[in-house]
């Protein structure tokens, strides 16, 4: 009988808990809204497969934590990369549509954007896809969160590996947006710091962008030892298709490329990109963990992962976990929970989330593409050549300008 009276008892205490555990939470859930690009040139990416990420973040948490079963929900809205588009719909989807935290966030632009709006309303926002360090730097706030990657990972990893292994003369090229600035400044930085110079000014180019013909005939004419792009998605693909239709390649002009996603890769193919140096925060068959979740995500989805949409998954299900450890989703409680916080998952090895400006520290990988014949299998695109740790691979904080 006791026995019988001490199961009951226990089994009321995890009931209550629960219903406490629901009764904490705004509007009686949690939901996350996936602020991304559906239509446009970064749609591949990141678009419905980080829906897809995000919604498989929300179903793990869901059958670890029990309390929280059916009480997480997410939704996908289109910014179009337009900053103006993206601040509308974050107001939007706070104020109409209750969303607690925003994730996903390609184009800086659109990050920057929709995080002041974030900051405004007391809203957590995780930037997984934009770029630019002044999300952690000079645009930094309370509620905001860079996940994965950011500028100066890419030009410290990129720039310097390119520079140190002979390419010590560029050409760049950036798109014409707060992305494209930035990573252009951060590039030239790690180029000169590591002996490098430029053959020529960068030129800015406009986004997105078809037509890079000019660009490619001043590569001919002033001979770098590596013509360097930072674009990216489409637009980069572009550039790689007429870097190989106009020969610098076998004129010895090597591609030095500041942001790489595997979906740029396919969309032409390996050879087209092959012996290309890149920093990348994860790629799918990097080991057994990466593999494993890799697969339940094509199952899901259809198609491999791009690092984008791991990333989704990943600063998702920290988010999640961070408001189970708060036992609330008042944005105060959860961005202390976040701060500091250190964790290791499948995407993100080594990390930790400084509390100073928010910067997710992770280590980082620099990676060349391999040619197709030496591909051990499909999406086997990446040959590693050395992983930068967490606390080298980010912006110091003697260099940070953050003051929250």
């Amino acid at each position: 009988m006791n026995k019988t009276r001490t199961a009951v008892l226990a089994l009321t205490t995890l009931l209550l808990a629960a219903a406490a555990s629901a009764q904490s939470l705004s509007d009686g859930g949690i939901k996350v809204g996936v602020l991304t690009d559906l239509s446009g040139v970064y749609s591949e990416l990141s678009g419905q497969g980080s829906v897809k990420a995000a919604q498989m973040a929300a179903e793990d948490f869901m059958k670890a934590n029990r309390a929280y079963a059916g009480k997480v929900s997410i939704i996908g809205v289109d910014h179009q990369n337009k900053a103006d588009v993206a601040g509308n719909k974050a107001a939007e989807m706070i104020d109409r549509q209750n969303v607690d935290m925003l994730v996903d966030m390609p184009t800086s632009s659109a990050a920057l954007a929709a995080t002041e709006v974030a900051r405004q309303k007391k809203t957590v926002a995780m930037v997984v896809t934009g770029a630019t360090t002044a999300l952690t730097n000079e645009k930094c706030n309370k509620y905001t969160f860079h996940y994965a990657y950011d500028n100066y990972m890419l030009a410290n990893g990129t720039g310097t590996a390119v520079t140190k292994r002979g390419g010590n003369s560029w050409y760049i090229i950036y798109p014409n947006y707060a992305f494209g600035q930035d990573l252009n400044r951060q590039m030239v930085a790690a180029v000169q710091e590591n002996g490098g110079k430029l053959a020529a000014p960068s030129d800015a180019t406009p986004f997105p962008n078809t037509d890079f013909s000019s660009y490619l005939l001043k590569a001919q004419s002033v001979r770098p030892k590596i013509f360097g792009t930072m674009q990216a998605g489409n637009d980069l693909v572009n550039v790689v298709k007429q870097y190989n239709e106009f020969g610098l390649k076998k004129q010895g002009i090597g591609l030095g490329i500041g942001l790489l996603f595997e979906t740029d890769v396919a969309a032409l193919g390996q050879d087209a990109f092959a012996g290309a140096i890149a920093t990348v925060p994860w790629f799918w068959n990097f080991d057994a963990r990466s593999r494993q979740w890799a697969g339940r995500f094509e199952k899901a989805f259809g198609k491999k992962p791009t690092w984008a949409q791991a990333g989704v998954y990943s600063a998702t299900l920290q988010y999640l976990n961070a408001v189970a450890r708060a036992k609330t989703d008042n944005s105060d409680a959860v961005v202390k929970a976040l701060e500091g916080y250190a964790f290791d998952d499948f995407f993100a090895r080594n990390a930790t989330i400084r509390p100073q400006d928010h910067r997710v520290i992770l280590d980082v990988q620099v990676v060349q593409v391999k040619g197709k014949s030496e591909s051990k299998e499909a999406g086997d695109i990446y040959k590693r050549l050395n992983t930068i740790p967490a606390a080298k691979a980010f912006m110091p904080l003697s260099e940070n300008k953050c003051r929250m």
